[in-house]
């Protein structure tokens, strides 16, 4: 879209003959690979809808009718047909456009979308709401797919279409990936429709043969028409899933065929009711390295787009491992020494660093696809026969599996290992990935342990001490995504007191207590304010639930003032939970809460959001010196009286 017709709005799309758009579609795939490759974003799923993007806007009247995309991270091309081009520089940046569909931001995206099978739900609701108002002439699209169509939600959803008969279009956007490669019987169902497409054939058959003259004239129209459901009836009992819920299948089509997309959405406008579009896609499609690794290539940060190679901008050394890198090494360590050990993860393998373990030991790792309510349960089902599930889950997404954690694990005490990915910010991503919460929604379980280490040494021993079998009960323990630090590679590992922090550095007057790895953030705050003579005591609090409480009360016996500094919301996070502990115990302190506001964290760089909400190292050293400046005027004021 750098030149020639350089297409930006759906209106000038429209004016264009069928013919021209293939070249529409190379100069999206252009655009994209120019971009991604130069800022970094998501990749092989918005190269593998281009055709199926153009054509809807095509012959689709957006944003009248209502495009809902399931997770959302393949509508780029979305974004760059309906007005966005010229921003799209900014995508994923801080202050800059989203890199999901956000309501905020453009008409033409009427449902926000992050996480994954909410699609047809919502756009069912909005086809039914159409329907109420008696707007008939609106049409209703959800596109599902990257693994989408195998949550629960889904088939709620699907269900819930097939009563209602909204006039709503599904497009099952089939390119058997997730991000990893998909999983389950679903999987080799759609391989199975698009292999042998058996029903459509047969279905075109019956009706070439009735559609004849000789056949018109032997046989009465109501027997052909009674025949023709009959023969349906019979072939839907055996062959689709879809249209035994009322919900008319057709396909499977190839999603790169524009002129056929076109073709076929337009015959579809004038059908009522619930009806699917199978379109098999290549994820990745145009850019071939992506194509042959749809995994690696998913967001593959910036790249060389000549080679292929992919540019890292920090080399990870050693001393320098991802959490993520090191929670796959030890895990597969620990279950090497410990046969109880199986490990769950929905959808996340590779996310979660668990390739090399599924390589090493096939039938100890599951991938359950995008799943996190069943994989909770499974997670609790494996426990309660006696095995060590660490149940491996990004912090955003277990939000979506809170009542089986409460209701199927935390209730029946199972011993399962939450390891809770991605907490705190991520970044790019934006309010639908940042994972927030879950210290707030953690801490309120009764029975649960939590715990978030400083470091990666520390984030061994929490993995070691977790499969040890001390605990009766869930055991979660949150990081963050990207690298530690002071990492050597030690082999021992350490037994952790449940409950019990530590001392990292001493000090006076003003204490402060960190959570987790922004504890490195306290470090280089304290070394700041030691230029200024200001020197509060530092402690790591390594658990939010049960809070160490013979630290706490030294803290507040020999301080004054109190810092607390968490990477989650501070609204019931680990700060709250220390003011109820003075609160409780009547002390009187000063304290300053340092965390994620009441509001949803923007996307933009973890760096950037950590300045941006205040908990950065100069952050932290802000809060101390307004402290500081505070214990000075109290004690000026009481020593004048």
């Amino acid at each position: 879209m750098n030149n020639g017709l350089d297409i930006q709005t759906p209106d000038e799309l429209k004016k264009l003959p069928v013919s021209s758009l293939q070249k529409v579609c190379q100069e999206i795939r252009d655009f994209i690979i120019d971009h991604v490759s130069a800022h970094g974003g998501h990749f092989t799923s918005s190269l593998g809808v281009v055709e199926l993007t153009v054509a809807l806007h095509y012959v689709f009247n957006t944003p009248y009718d209502k495009l809902v995309w399931d997770v959302g991270h393949q509508a780029y091309p979305h974004k760059l047909l309906t007005g966005r081009k010229n921003a799209f520089h900014t995508n994923r940046m801080l202050n800059g456009l989203s890199g999901f569909p956000s309501r905020d931001e453009s008409e033409y995206d009427p449902f926000g979308t992050g996480h994954s099978s909410t699609s047809i739900s919502a756009i069912t609701g909005m086809a039914v709401a159409a329907r109420y108002k008696n707007d008939l002439l609106r049409q209703h699209i959800a596109v599902i797919g990257d693994g989408a169509m195998t949550a629960g939600q889904a088939f709620e959803a699907l269900n819930n279409a097939g009563e209602e008969q909204p006039n709503m279009l599904i497009i099952l956007n089939d390119n058997n990936m997730s991000i990893d490669a998909n999983t389950g019987a679903l999987k080799d169902y759609l391989i199975n429709l698009t292999a042998g497409g058996s029903y459509n054939h047969l279905k075109s058959q019956i009706k070439n043969v009735f559609q004849s003259g000789t056949a018109k004239n032997k046989w009465p129209v109501g027997f052909i028409r009674k025949l023709e459901k009959l023969i349906k009836a019979g072939l839907l009992q055996h062959s689709n899933f879809f249209e035994s819920l009322k919900i008319r299948y057709f396909g499977p089509v190839d999603g790169h065929d524009i002129k056929k997309l076109v073709e076929i959405m337009q015959r579809l406008k004038d059908i009522p009711g619930a009806k699917l579009l199978h379109c098999v896609t290549v994820k990745g499609k145009g850019f071939e390295p992506a194509s042959d690794n749809h995994a690696k290539w998913h967001a593959p940060g910036m790249f060389n787009k000549l080679t292929g190679e992919v540019l890292i901008t920090k080399k990870l050394t050693d001393d320098s491992l991802t959490y993520q890198e090191v929670f796959g090494h030890t895990l597969t360590a620990l279950a090497k020494t410990n046969p109880l050990i199986i490990a769950v993860s929905p959808a996340m393998l590779s996310g979660s660093a668990l390739t090399g373990m599924k390589k090493e030991m096939p039938t100890r790792v599951f991938d359950v696809g995008i799943t996190e309510q069943h994989a909770m349960t499974f997670a609790a089902g494996l426990a309660a026969d006696g095995l060590i599930p660490f149940c491996v889950i990004y912090s955003t997404f277990l939000q979506r599996a809170y009542d089986q954690l409460i209701h199927d694990v935390a209730i029946q005490r199972l011993p399962v290992v939450i390891c809770i990915d991605r907490a705190g910010v991520v970044g790019p991503d934006g309010p639908t990935h940042q994972g927030a919460f879950d210290i707030a929604f953690t801490r309120c379980i009764p029975g649960i342990t939590g715990a978030s280490p400083m470091d990666l040494v520390d984030f061994r021993n929490l993995l070691f001490t977790a499969q040890s079998g001390i605990l009766k009960g869930p055991f979660a323990i949150r990081y963050p995504k990207g690298s530690g630090e002071s990492f050597l590679g030690e082999s021992n590992f350490t037994l952790l007191k449940i409950g019990k922090g530590r001392m990292v550095r001493t000090g006076i007057e003003i204490a402060i207590l960190s959570l987790g790895p922004v504890g490195r953030y306290v470090i280089e705050a304290c070394d700041e304010l030691a230029k200024e003579d200001v020197t509060p005591a530092h402690f790591d609090l390594r658990f939010f639930k049960p809070l160490d409480e013979d630290l706490l009360h030294e803290v507040f016996q020999n301080f004054t003032a109190v810092v607390t500094v968490e990477d989650g919301c501070i609204a019931g996070g680990v700060g709250t939970a220390v003011t109820e502990f003075m609160i409780e115990h009547h002390y009187h302190a000063f304290i300053k809460r340092l965390g994620l506001p009441d509001t949803f964290a923007v996307h933009g760089r973890q760096q950037e959001l950590h300045t941006m909400y205040g908990y950065d190292c100069n952050g932290i050293a802000a809060a101390v010196r307004e402290l500081n400046a505070a214990l000075k005027t109290v004690f000026k004021q009481t020593y004048s009286r």
